[in-house]
């Protein structure tokens, strides 16, 4: 081989290694907080369910499945409330008010429901749980590509946060790849400790009251 494809290959290498170790160092570090099932996720405060898209108003299968586990959660006493979050930034895009509805006719009572119409990404969606809604544990529920950025996330800004493996996604490799740009934004989004756009007023799990 030629010194200068040699070395071409070696600078290719260590530039894919570089791109590659945020990601593997965040799947890393969160490994021993996920959970494969609901059976064996220790007791938290709340379930959160992160947004995905809507078809037709309804949750998209992937969101459904994070749903799904979010009502095994609380049926099986691991959770006491359910925090939905996502975006809802304008009346023809909303990813939260679906998930209530499904919630709702899976028989999760009203008054343990929360939304958060304002999550506009994950980094958004745990630094609003942490200081919003007050959150202190929480079982953060989404699918293997996208869990170990969102539990990272979680617990850096300060949620004693578990996570639980929701079913879909493992074929779409265009998510995992996806992870890879967005899991450098979110050590950004840390490093410069940014605030989100929209806050509003503090909403503690046992006041909240949802409207009608």
């Amino acid at each position: 081989m030629r010194p200068i494809l040699k070395w071409s290959l070696v600078v290719l290498l260590g530039a894919l290694a570089l791109i590659l170790i945020v990601p593997l160092i965040m799947r890393l570090s969160v490994a021993a907080n996920t959970y494969n099932s609901t059976e064996s996720v220790p007791e938290t405060e709340v379930a959160i369910v992160l947004g995905a898209s809507v078809v037709r108003d309804k949750p998209s299968p992937v969101l459904a499945a994070r749903a799904n586990e979010a009502v095994e959660l609380y049926q099986k006493g691991k959770v006491q409330k359910i925090l939905v979050t996502g975006d809802s930034g304008d009346s023809t895009h909303d990813e939260v008010t679906p998930v209530r509805d499904y919630l709702l006719e899976s028989g999760i009572p009203t008054e343990d429901i929360f939304l958060d119409p304002s999550g506009f990404d994950t980094y958004s969606s745990m630094y609003r749980a942490r200081a919003v809604f007050g959150t202190e544990s929480a079982t953060i529920v989404t699918q293997n590509f996208h869990l170990p950025r969102a539990l990272f996330l979680a617990r850096t800004l300060g949620i004693d946060a578990v996570g639980v493996v929701a079913p879909g996604g493992e074929y779409l490799w265009q998510s995992y790849l996806r992870e890879i740009p967005a899991s450098w934004k979110a050590i950004f989004d840390i490093i410069l400790k940014r605030q989100p756009k929209f806050m509003g007023e503090p909403v503690t799990l046992s006041s909240f009251i949802p409207k009608a």
